[in-house]
């Protein structure tokens, strides 16, 4: 095997792990996280994409990784995330923590995991049709915070700084009594 593929397979399990200590393969918890009563998870997953953003970065930077920009399609992305959160509150797993509690005996885990395995079966042989009818009418091509800001520096302040102040916000907010 590669050293491409046990980088990921490491990172894959380290995360795993990290995401099952945290208590985010949990539904109870993850429910209790999404009626804003506790917000240890959402903190978490704030952090996670942070680290994860400057982790590409670095990568990127290094000639290691490789990022890839898909159009923005307004509708498209929508009804994606709308589907998203729907199948993140039936069933209390997002995508990656699905695998995570399946992978530690979770049968509604299992049967959820199940459920976005068809889906994604299905989303693969419609693919071809929604692509006109969802994203063409709305794409509005490569846009990036880089854009925006003028620079990937600039961009990578700003996410960092809102990034900090919904960490603060959601502890300050969320976990009152």
């Amino acid at each position: 095997m590669s050293s491409q593929i046990w980088l990921g397979l490491l990172s894959g399990i380290a995360f795993g792990f990290v995401i099952q200590r945290v208590g985010a393969t949990n539904p109870e918890k993850m429910a209790r996280a999404h009626l804003m009563i506790e917000g240890g998870i959402p903190r978490f997953m704030l952090l996670a994409v942070l680290l994860s953003a400057i982790g590409l970065l670095g990568l990127d930077a290094s000639g290691v990784g490789r990022t890839l920009i898909i159009p923005t399609s307004l509708v498209a992305t929508g009804i994606a995330g709308l589907l998203f959160g729907i199948g993140w509150g039936l069933c209390g797993y997002c995508p990656g923590t699905t695998w995570a509690a399946a992978g530690e005996g979770r049968m509604d885990a299992v049967f959820a995991l199940l459920g976005g395995l068809a889906g994604t079966a299905l989303f693969a042989q419609v693919h071809e049709i929604l692509i006109p009818l969802l994203h063409a009418p709305t794409n509005l091509g490569q846009i990036t915070l880089a854009d925006w800001f003028g620079s990937e520096l600039a961009a990578a302040a700003v996410l960092v700084a809102v990034f900090a102040a919904s960490i603060l916000g959601i502890g300050m907010l969320w976990e009152r009594d």
